[in-house]
């Protein structure tokens, strides 16, 4: 443990399998203006975290291990990093986004009134020179593109996004379980309070996709079922069936959906050929994954496949030259 002398501003909450798997967002990390400020949390399990390279930490005010029990959640370790984070803003970060260097004291700024809950910077596409990387970023991220214009959000995003803790706090125990991005119930609880998301197009993070096609179609696919068990846990089979029968319907919907954030992106970025067939490509496949939820299929192993993909994302993006130092 690294402690500060003074309370941090803001904890940053990284859960990841090992500490190796965290040098490349460590190192830009580091280059964050007012790092001293701000509090670094690493979430692991014993078994498989490591050691710790203190020295990296450093850089920061303080820094904290936290360590979670097998099996690995990581909406779990996230939940357990939000609980152990000493200063009221925490940020979710992730192990393939790329803050730039004034990126957390811009969100700082962001929090402009108390029912302000959250901030989320824009998202960049940090490997945009395949057409599969752009198809895997505006289905994930193209909403909150650098494009769009600052304001209020009515689809904030669990991670790569600062929160005021004690209203995360307030959830109670089942913030481990509401920090998972495929249950899509965070917000709308958040919402019901009288709570508020703001995009602050002021703080950027440069995201690092799936540029690989089978990373792509394991990622779309197990997502999909993910969305589908967690809706079926909560639906009734009369809803289950019909948006099975419907399900021919979701891929152009997802599609739709893509078409109408692609002014966010960057402005100098362009699409490659065969990018909105990426896009349809990947559609598909999550309904396909959608329908194995809604029908009850069990997949044993896609969150662990979805992990690995999470943490490991760098493995599948076949990083161009400007990105090879990760």
């Amino acid at each position: 443990m690294r402690a500060s002398p003074t309370a941090p501003r803001v904890s940053i909450v990284l859960a990841t399998d090992s500490y190796d798997t965290l040098r490349p967002v460590m190192a830009s990390l580091g280059q964050q203006r007012d790092r001293a400020d701000f509090e670094v949390l690493v979430i692991g399990t014993a078994e498989s975290l490591g050691a710790v390279d203190w020295s990296q930490l450093s850089a920061f005010g303080a820094a904290r291990v936290v360590y979670v029990p097998a099996p690995f959640s990581l909406a779990g370790a996230r939940g357990a990093g939000v609980r152990a984070a000493a200063a009221p803003i925490v940020f979710i970060g992730e192990t393939h986004s790329f803050p730039h260097p004034g990126m957390l004291s811009s969100m700082l700024a962001g929090f402009t009134d108390e029912r302000c809950v959250a901030v989320v910077p824009a998202i960049a596409n940090a490997n945009p020179a395949s057409a599969l990387s752009w198809a895997s970023y505006l289905a994930d991220y193209g909403f909150w593109g650098p494009e769009r214009p600052a304001g209020l959000l009515e689809r904030p995003l669990v991670h790569n996004t600062a929160f005021r803790r004690d209203a995360l706090l307030a959830l109670g125990e089942p913030l481990a379980v509401l920090l998972d991005c495929n249950r899509e119930e965070l917000w709308p609880l958040l919402h019901q309070q009288g709570y508020h998301a703001r995009f602050v197009p002021a703080a950027q993070t440069d995201h690092v996709n799936a540029a690989e096609l089978g990373a792509l179609l394991k990622i779309r696919f197990f997502a999909g079922a993910m969305i589908g068990a967690r809706r079926a846990h909560r639906w009734t089979w009369p809803r289950r069936l019909l948006y099975v029968a419907a399900s021919p319907l979701i891929p152009a919907l997802l599609v739709w959906r893509v078409r109408s954030v692609v002014r966010f992106r960057a402005a100098h970025q362009r699409l490659p050929g065969g990018t909105m067939a990426g896009v349809a490509v990947g559609a598909v496949v999550t309904a396909l994954g959608e329908v194995c939820g809604y029908l009850g299929i069990r997949l044993p192993s896609a969150e662990a496949q979805l992990i690995d993909a999470e943490l490991h994302k760098l493995r599948y993006a076949r990083l161009g030259p400007e990105m090879s130092g990760l």
